[in-house]
């Protein structure tokens, strides 16, 4: 039966999963990495660290997928790669050694926050959205890039004599894996960049100038589901096509079978990811959502609004490590079944700002309600209530601009494991909540754009009915409890934004 190897590299780890024609998984690794914190806001990768361990976890997957079926095999039996990746993180290279210049500075790096005011001061964020469909904020690739060219010596220079190379972890992966013969990116990711004009799907040279980025320093944007190269033979005995590449909540919303308009996904990762599927209709948010470019049924391009909520599962490992009430994120759901009610704790996780719809890179996390009699239950359940809340709120928006009201919203990612977050996410949306059989849907969203270019499926319908059935969550609470809920999360938002600006920045 054909295979495909999905590679999906995410914030803290990467995960490898060979994925067959039926949607079944039958190899898988995962490997953490170091995560770098060198001045308060700034936020690091090593990249060669990130090949690495790709490398390895694809390869262990690949033998894993060789022992299930009782016959080790060399890769070669394996049809397609697809890739998904953290997006709007960026890595600078050298062409010619293939070295990193620097520590990739991860989409969370918050160094770039004045450089984003200074450009909104000048009355720039409004022509910048109309051809990006983004805001002017640090967790875009743009101004990370502009300040590596500002700040390694020699970085301009050698930019403009086309000496160096430049992208986000698709791009840096694409060219390790094919050897350096491949600099390329699709337009999910190259839509992150805040240098893409996503009305005729290519760089624009004025956004290029505006942040000073040679256009030679940029990889080819080619169709997420397409022939980006094949992989260095020396690397898994014999050459693999690298057929479908996604951002990966791109690729999530691919992966839960979101092509058409109107349907809408949650991943639940480092970061909590909501996509709305709009189709060819670009919808321009009045309410702090960003218009971006997803994957069609066939991979071409389509338009989508997103809300990004910065810190999810980052405040559950939070919790693990710094604060060390729990020693696994499993341990939340049975805390959080501890309590009857969240007795008034709120916790607002804006480590690194806050996302959509508020958009405020000041704001400071906050805990605010305890009491003497609050303990590390209330603490954990209260992160877990944080990523349903966050979710209404940019669910909210994106009905308001799009005119498409969710009746039902598909979730995935690591939490959407967790069957009390879940049930409570039904409650405070007051809509079913889906989860597929397989919650890994960021990687089979590369691995069905791998498989529908090298012809595994047939068409989308074929990849959207492959593996097991969902399970649904119903809501179960009251209209006067829910806006209980909600009112309660709306003041500790406030509490968090006030903390960090004054009053006066509150609203």
């Amino acid at each position: 039966m054909p295979r495909v190897l999905a590679i999906d590299q995410g914030t803290t780890g990467s995960t490898c999963l060979v994925i067959d024609e039926g949607g079944r998984i039958v190899g898988r690794a995962y490997s953490e990495f170091a995560q770098h914190y060198p001045r308060p806001g700034w936020v690091e990768h090593d990249a060669d660290e990130i090949w690495r361990v790709t490398l390895r976890v694809a390869r262990e997957a690949l033998a894993a997928a060789g022992v299930a079926q009782g016959k080790p095999e060399p890769a070669t039996p394996v049809a397609a790669i697809g890739i998904t990746n953290q997006r709007e993180t960026v890595v600078l290279w050298d062409r010619k050694s293939g070295a990193p210049l620097h520590p990739a500075i991860v989409w969370q790096d918050r160094r770039t926050a004045s450089r984003c005011r200074e450009l909104r001061d000048a009355g720039r964020e409004a022509w910048v959205r109309r051809r990006t469909g983004l805001v002017l904020d640090p967790y875009f690739s743009a101004t990370k890039l502009e300040w590596l060219l500002a700040h390694v010596p020699g970085a301009r220079a050698r930019a403009e004599r086309g000496e160096l190379a430049a992208g986000t972890i698709d791009s840096w992966l694409i060219w390790k894996l094919t050897g350096g013969r491949a600099h390329a990116t699709d337009p999910s990711n190259a839509s992150r960049t805040l240098l893409f004009d996503i009305d005729r799907h290519d760089w624009d040279d004025e956004l290029l100038s505006l942040f000073g980025v040679p256009r030679a320093l940029l990889p080819a944007v080619q169709p997420s589901s397409g022939i980006f190269g094949e992989t260095d033979p020396a690397l898994f005995g014999a050459p693999i096509p690298i057929a479908g590449v996604a951002g990966d909540q791109q690729a999530a919303l691919f992966g839960q079978g979101c092509f058409e308009a109107g349907l809408a996904k949650n991943t639940y990762g480092t970061g909590a990811f909501l996509l709305l599927n709009t189709g060819g209709r670009r919808i321009e948010s009045s309410r702090g959502l960003l218009t971006t470019v997803a994957c069609g049924p066939r991979g071409e391009p389509v338009y989508a609004l997103e809300g990004s909520i910065f810190i999810a599962g980052a405040a559950v490992q939070w919790l693990r490590d710094a604060l060390g009430i729990i020693t696994s994120a499993a341990e939340t759901e049975a805390l959080a079944r501890q309590l009857s009610s969240n007795d008034g704790v709120y916790f607002v996780p804006a480590f690194v700002g806050l996302g959509a719809p508020h958009w405020d890179a000041e704001a400071r996390g906050t805990i605010v309600g305890l009491t003497r009699g609050s303990g590390r239950a209330h603490v954990a359940r209260a992160a877990l209530e944080a990523m349903a809340y966050a979710t209404r709120d940019v669910l909210d928006a994106m009905a308001a601009d799009s005119g498409f009201p969710a009746t039902e919203l598909a979730v995935d990612g690591g939490a959407a494991q967790n069957d009390w977050l879940m049930q409570f996410q039904a409650d405070v949306l007051g809509i079913p909540v889906r989860r597929p059989a397989l919650v890994e849907t960021t990687a089979l969203g590369a691995a069905g754009l791998a498989g529908l270019a090298t012809g595994i499926w047939s068409n989308a319908d074929a990849f959207r009915h492959s593996g097991a059935g969902p399970t649904r969550f119903t809501p179960n609470l009251d209209a006067g409890a829910r806006e209980a809920l909600l009112s309660g999360w709306r003041r500790a938002v406030a509490a968090a934004r006030t903390w960090a600006g004054g009053a006066g920045r509150a609203h």
